[in-house]
């Protein structure tokens, strides 16, 4: 890897949109969505579904926020089969002019043999590997179902450093016990450096979780990274042995612990809405709604 690293931010963003979202297409529990979104929810990509004012969909709010916050530059992942993104956002492989970002789309193919993509650390490789130039710079990288922050966004774009990610507290995440107890909290040591992700901690492991303010930081997975650094991670990332995928939070930890210090945690206190299954629609539509209302683009 050089040495020098960009200190400059970044106008650079990935989004991961990759995946068949699965638990997407599982019945709501809820029996007042409307028809037309359960028709979405079973059809489209999470991040199309039009949940928002006048039918925008939640990506959009996404890529409004990462406007607001200085990007310049959009690489979104999606599936091989998957023409919806390009039918929304122009169909161009590269460069499509939306409200002054640039959109293009790296495409996340199958591996012959599965039925599912092979996980968020392939999806970044492939990425990586279809546009080489983004390896040469940072660039933060994220989910396409959660909805972060201007500041969020902001804070990781102008980081000076190799890497970071936004640590959130457990306790302004707006999410019932239950849910909050599946997310993967994070282990730092006394520099806020990243020594650890643990999915699905116990009770014991949430409590050594506790940060030198006695935090329990959740990963929302929003990164801060560096090409150079995380591509060789991302090659040998080794396939979880439950999910049988790639997962990009364990090539980051692999990175961190062999160069420390590369990763820093950015502390915020804030909730990140989450649109995962059915359930979720009605309480992002009223999110939206309420801190939204019509998108006024710059």
């Amino acid at each position: 890897m050089s040495d020098t690293i960009q200190t400059k931010p970044t106008n650079r963003i990935i989004i991961l949109a990759g995946g068949i979202s699965s638990r997407m297409k599982k019945p709501a529990h809820l029996d007042n969505l409307p028809e037309a979104l359960v028709s979405e929810a079973n059809e489209k990509s999470k991040a199309l579904i039009s949940v928002g004012e006048e039918r925008r969909p939640f990506l959009d709010y996404l890529l409004y926020n990462a406007q607001q916050a200085g990007f310049e530059q959009v690489l979104i992942v999606i599936g091989e089969r998957d023409h919806s993104f390009k039918d929304y956002y122009g169909n161009g492989d590269r460069n499509n002019v939306f409200h002054g970002l640039e959109i293009s789309y790296a495409v996340q193919t199958i591996p012959r043999g599965r039925k599912k993509p092979l996980g968020t650390a392939d999806a970044l490789q492939q990425a990586l590997d279809q546009f080489p130039d983004w390896r040469k710079t940072k660039f933060v990288v994220c989910n396409s179902d959660n909805l972060y922050s201007t500041r969020a966004l902001s804070l990781l774009r102008n980081f000076e450093g190799a890497g970071a990610w936004i640590d959130y507290d457990r306790d302004f995440l707006k999410f019932s016990d239950e849910r909050i107890s599946g997310f993967a909290v994070t282990q730092k040591d006394d520099q806020m450096n990243l020594v650890n992700i643990i999915e699905k901690p116990a009770s014991t492991q949430i409590e050594a979780a506790r940060d030198v303010k006695g935090t329990v930081g959740v990963s929302m997975n929003i990164w801060l990274l560096t090409g150079e650094l995380i591509f060789p991670y991302l090659q040998k990332a080794e396939l979880h042995p439950v999910r049988q995928e790639k997962e990009l939070p364990t090539a980051i930890l692999q990175m961190s612990l062999e160069h420390p210090g590369s990763m820093k945690a950015i502390p915020l206190k804030e909730h990140v809405p989450d649109l995962t299954s059915k359930d979720d629609i009605l309480s992002v539509q009223k999110f939206l709604r309420e801190q939204y209302g019509t998108i006024k683009w710059e």
